[in-house]
């Protein structure tokens, strides 16, 4: 193999060998030969000192050989690189370029890690459902828009015969009541009485409530979904407790329900069970 640059500066190569030997036993480091030399070419730099030891004050100390087998040792019974840290004193720049070749130690979990970490999972897949759930919901809302008359009319139809009271041919009550613990329901129950403009002198609220509940609460609530004065409410009716039922509906959401009534109602009453049997046909044709 010809030497590079065999022509030049580098043509005397055992010259310059000896030269590189003499300054590596007197001590000097590969840098401090190169820039003596005035070699930038380290292939040749390598090839000039071949064969001589390096300085010992250029060798590693010991004590960090010893860390290094240490930290291997300790990687290799599934010691994680903080535990090495904390035992060893060393960086975890150091701990990683020793142990990087090493495989990874198998995690093992206490059982209450495993379940905190089971306890997330279940908890972050929960939020995601509930995420997509609303976007779902909010989607679906923003796609009904603004209702026309004739669309709140039969809305409003189909909400009272499934929510109000029905007159029987047993049992004539031709007058309009709505019960229900939903407020919204409620809201839009009134927006359709709006529509056919039934006067809200006309109506008579009461509320339905279970006895250990907090009455004054429910009442003070429901007067406000459908802004009435109290003078509009009939008396609370409270619920008994039955000491040997278990009771769901508690907590603070907990308002009972509220009743509409409709006074002068029987011509109301029959246009609505009308209109009912008209949405009936309609659906019938439809298919």
């Amino acid at each position: 193999m010809h030497m590079a640059h065999a022509s030049g500066k580098y043509a005397d190569f055992e010259g310059l060998r000896e030269r590189a030997v003499a300054l590596r036993r007197a001590g000097l480091s590969l840098r401090r030969i190169r820039d003596e030399l005035k070699i930038h070419n380290n292939d040749l730099l390598h090839r000039l000192v071949k064969g001589e030891p390096p300085p010992e004050w250029t060798k590693r100390p010991r004590a960090k050989d010893d860390l290094r087998e240490r930290a291997r040792e300790l990687r290799l019974q599934g010691w994680t690189y903080d535990r090495i840290q904390a035992e060893l004193g060393c960086s975890k720049s150091s701990i990683s370029l020793w142990v990087r070749d090493l495989p990874k130690p198998e995690h093992r979990r206490s059982p209450a890690e495993a379940a905190a970490i089971a306890r997330r999972g279940w908890e972050a897949r929960l939020r995601i459902r509930d995420e997509e759930r609303q976007r779902t919901k909010d989607a679906a809302k923003q796609a009904v828009g603004r209702l026309s008359h004739r669309e709140l009319f039969l809305v409003g139809v189909g909400l009272y015969w499934a929510e109000g009271g029905k007159d029987k041919p047993y049992d004539r009550r031709e007058n309009v009541t709505f019960v229900n613990s939903d407020p919204s329901m409620i809201q839009v129950f009134l927006a359709w009485l709006d529509l056919l403009e039934v006067e809200r002198e006309r109506l008579r609220f009461t509320v339905m409530i279970h006895e250990t509940a907090d009455v004054a609460a429910a009442e003070r609530y429901w007067a406000g979904i459908v802004g009435a004065d109290r003078s509009a409410f009939n008396k609370t009716i409270l619920k008994k407790h039955n000491p040997k039922t278990v009771r769901k509906n508690v907590g603070d959401s907990y308002r009972g329900c509220l009743v509409i009534k409709v006074l002068q109602s029987a011509d109301l009453y029959r246009r609505i069970e009308g209109s009912w049997y008209g949405i009936v046909l309609g659906a019938d044709s439809a298919t």
